[in-house]
């Protein structure tokens, strides 16, 4: 028995769900590489009942989308993590200013919005896994044109010596 309707759903449609380890082992990653992964923030598992992580095809593509970051783009997983934080969901989302001055995410920094939402792990699953924030941030290339998009400067503050 599945704990959310989105897992739920996907097994009715068909979709192939897989358990961390046979996820880990399509991806060529260790299980607990991905369990940092989410830990990180930078992905969000299904959940059945028990807690028990499933994956879904586009969560094992963002997997390997940050293993191309990491490998091919020489993006830390902090870096990673950064770059997410940095996306203006509020903007995205359409968020009046009164949804901006009480959500947690526009006054954090250094998490992305899923991080901070202070959604329980069943509700992030079932909601932040189609925010189109998350969706969007799958893949580095859409992610920086993201950043573009929204006139986000991603490079770190220099540093001044006083």
């Amino acid at each position: 028995m599945y704990a959310n309707t989105t897992a739920a759903m996907m097994q009715k449609t068909g979709q192939t769900l897989y358990t961390i380890g046979e996820a880990a082992d399509l991806i060529g990653v260790s299980v607990p590489t991905i369990r940092m992964y989410e830990r990180e923030g930078l992905i969000i598992p299904l959940r059945k009942a028990s807690r028990h992580r499933l994956f879904a095809e586009r969560d094992l593509e963002r997997i390997r989308s940050i293993r191309r970051t990491i490998n091919m783009e020489k993006v830390s997983i902090a870096g990673i993590r950064r770059l997410m934080s940095l996306v203006p969901c509020w903007k995205m989302n359409g968020c009046s200013e009164e949804q901006k001055a009480i959500c947690p995410r526009f006054a954090a920094d250094g998490s992305p919005c899923w991080m901070v939402s202070g959604k329980t792990w069943q509700r992030k699953s079932d909601e932040c896994r189609d925010c189109g924030v998350y969706l969007r941030t799958a893949e580095y290339a859409e992610l920086k044109s993201l950043l573009e998009e929204y006139g986000v400067n991603a490079a770190p503050e220099p540093v001044t010596k006083e």
